[in-house]
């Protein structure tokens, strides 16, 4: 039986199909029970590990490098989804937030671990696991469309400091523990770790623009750039004698404004979300001792003054900066509750200390406790307290698609129509002859042969008759509806970038595409033609899944989820479709059922506002609805409608930080009238 474990443990490709299994299997079962997915890999760890069936070993090869590389994905994705620039409009008042929500934490947690009879090394390292957070409850702000509240973003800058801070203090903390670290040792490692930093940040920025310079649009070339940034960064960290988790965390702030919100970015998160970082969060539940831990809970004061004082002490840090900045109530215990998780900075602190020997079983044990109190508690107490928060001072734009000066001075709308179905063909160039009539502007019907380069030239030759009969068509439906139009032909070596050049030398005011099916996995890790679009687009995108004809659609529902610039977008978007078609227009606003009746009010006076915003000609209704399943709700509404507007939601990190949630592509599928998704310039 040990023969066969240890084979077991030992043979990388069983180990890693198990691991497979469990991160595409339990994280759903535990979402199901409305349990975060996080704990189910922890529960995972702990059923296959040494107290359980034995089928997993933390101390095998595979497992180890494995881990490794989700533990420094781990701080590489925190660094990464850090907003530098809300940083930048409010850095004063994040580093003074900043320094309070590291501050009085790390001096709770150094008292804590005093008072149980810790070294100092080890009760200062306790306090720096206190003292970061993991911005969990991002989302919820998000959807609540209160990120740009002063006091949200005041929290979401203080992060770069609380981690950056925690960072430092376990690596002066590791390098103490290990012998021999006299002042002047101390002094050393500051200096290479200042220097090492200003290398990182500023030296990975420039060769990652000079790279992403030169290499254009090639999403894979850039990919593989940024992983090796961080494993680089990974590595100078440990030439210099810190934590190989510092340089992985500096990557990710250093490449931050290189990927800013592409696609590439979002493929390099993925990557990390659905299969390195949840090995990570496994190898976590293989180190739990069911015993032990039971014990460490059994003499619980330990667990507990840990919880406790990592609540009080964000509490005190949240409450002093209200009286520092005058903030009101709602925005502190948002400012708290959003400093409360402990997840990926401090788990990862905690296995390196733990691995150090600096940190013991049971502070590991409450660590993990920790964890679970605070991801499920601070999720409630944002949601309750982010209701309340001011909306943003917004102004509705005069045109979110505006017609373009060409070169002899004249104005013309211009809508690019990609053509690929003949069987969607017809109802696209509908929808781009209502706008372009309305706009009296033109449609271009674009259509790209890829330019692979083992085609020959009879493929060469059919693949042009193929685009041709395309256009030949676009030209014959656009001389029914009456409108403009000019066909463009054009051979790409990548059918996004043949797309979006196009948009360019036309001078388009919006492309107009159909929705197209992702396919699955490889979709998601190369992306599909619209992710590229909507990231490298210069203009606005609408991308359409029509069901009927658009001169048919007499009922428009636009779902409003906060009320965002891009909302307003939405809106002025809407009112070009309705006119064109003399629909009737909905405007759908999902409530908190918490709300107070005074910001009932003001949500309700803001949508009267929306509605007055429409020309006197279109038919606007408003409809409030206390419900916190905002898909749910659309998708049951949707079933009066003959079409829907959405804005796109990107793709959000769920709660538990690990899965990407691609929010746009379920409602999309789950509708059954015709859908538009609009995507605007960012």
């Amino acid at each position: 039986m040990e023969q066969s474990l240890d084979y077991f443990h030992e043979e990388p490709l069983i180990t890693f199909a198990l691991l497979l299994a469990v991160i595409l299997i339990i994280p759903l079962v535990f979402e199901k029970l409305r349990i975060p997915g996080i704990i189910g890999l922890l529960v995972a760890g702990i059923v296959l590990g040494p107290n359980g069936l034995k089928l997993l070993s933390s101390e095998s090869q595979i497992m180890k490098l494995l881990s490794d590389i989700g533990l420094l994905y781990l701080m590489f994705v925190a660094g990464l989804e850090i907003d530098l620039k809300q940083f930048h409009q409010v850095k004063f008042r994040a580093a003074g937030f900043g320094s309070l929500t590291f501050l009085i934490p790390l001096i709770t947690g150094t008292a804590i671990g005093r008072f149980f009879g810790f070294e100092w090394n080890s009760a200062i390292l306790l306090g720096s696991l206190l003292s970061s957070h993991t911005l969990m409850t991002y989302p919820i702000v998000s959807r609540l469309g209160v990120v740009r509240n002063e006091a949200v973003t005041v929290t979401i800058g203080g992060t770069i400091f609380t981690d950056i801070g925690a960072l430092i203090v376990l690596a002066i903390c590791v390098g103490i523990s290990r012998g021999n670290f006299t002042s002047t040792s101390l002094f050393l490692l500051l200096g290479s770790l200042a220097v090492y930093t200003v290398v990182v940040l500023f030296g990975l920025d420039r060769a990652g623009r000079e790279f992403f310079r030169r290499s254009g649009t090639d999403e894979g070339n850039q990919f593989l750039f940024v992983l090796l940034a961080v494993f680089l960064a990974a590595f100078g960290a440990e030439l210099i004698g810190i934590e190989k988790i510092v340089g992985a965390f500096l990557a990710g702030l250093a490449v931050n404004d290189v990927l800013g919100e592409s696609s590439t970015k979002e493929k390099v998160v993925f990557v990390g979300s659905v299969l390195f970082i949840p090995i990570f969060f496994v190898d976590i539940g293989l180190l739990i001792d069911i015993p032990a831990f039971i014990n460490s809970l059994a003499s619980i004061w330990l667990c507990l003054s840990i919880v406790i004082g990592l609540i009080v002490s964000k509490f005190l840090a949240a409450f002093f900066t209200k009286l520092l900045y005058r903030y009101s109530w709602s925005e502190t215990l948002t400012m708290w509750s959003m400093s409360l998780p402990q997840v990926a900075a401090t788990l990862a602190a905690a296995l390196v200390g733990n691995r150090a020997g600096l940190l013991s079983e049971d502070v590991l044990n409450s660590v993990v406790v920790m964890m679970l109190v605070t991801v499920t508690i601070a999720p409630l107490i944002t949601s309750r307290s982010a209701i309340n928060l001011p909306l943003p001072k917004t102004q509705l734009t005069s045109e979110i698609f505006p017609s373009k000066i060409t070169n002899d001075g004249t104005s013309v709308f211009t809508v690019i129509v990609p053509v690929s179905n003949p069987q969607t063909e017809r109802y696209l160039l509908e929808m781009a002859a209502l706008l372009a009539r309305h706009e009296a502007g033109k449609i271009v019907p674009l259509s790209i042969i890829f330019a692979d380069p083992y085609l020959d030239v009879t493929q060469l030759d059919l693949a042009v008759d193929r685009s041709q009969q395309l256009l030949e068509t676009a030209v014959a439906l656009s001389d029914e509806l009456a409108v403009t139009v000019m066909p463009l032909l054009r051979i790409d070596d990548r059918i996004a970038q043949g797309i979006t050049r196009a948009s360019q030398e036309q001078k388009a005011s919006l492309i107009l595409m159909g929705w197209g099916e992702r396919a699955g996995l490889r979709t998601r890790l190369f992306g599909s033609i619209i992710d590229s679009v909507f990231w490298q687009a210069p203009c606005p995108v609408a991308v359409t899944r029509i069901l009927t004809s658009p001169t048919q659609i007499k009922r428009i529902l636009v779902p409003i989820e906060n009320f965002t610039q891009k909302v307003f977008r939405q809106i002025d978007f809407t009112q070009i479709l309705a006119a064109a078609s003399q629909a009737q227009v909905t405007l759908l606003l999902t409530i908190h059922q918490k709300l107070s009746r005074e910001k009932k009010q003001e949500l309700q006076a803001k949508m009267d506002s929306l509605a007055s915003s429409f020309t006197p000609a279109i038919k606007v209704e408003t409809d409030m609805i206390v419900d916190d399943n905002f898909v749910p709700m659309i998708i049951d509404r949707s079933n009066n409608f003959d079409l829907v507007v959405l804005q796109s939601f990107g793709h959000l990190p769920n709660l538990d930080g690990l899965a990407v949630n691609d929010l746009t592509n379920r409602l999309v599928k789950q509708l059954t009238c015709s859908v538009i998704v609009l995507k605007d310039r960012d």
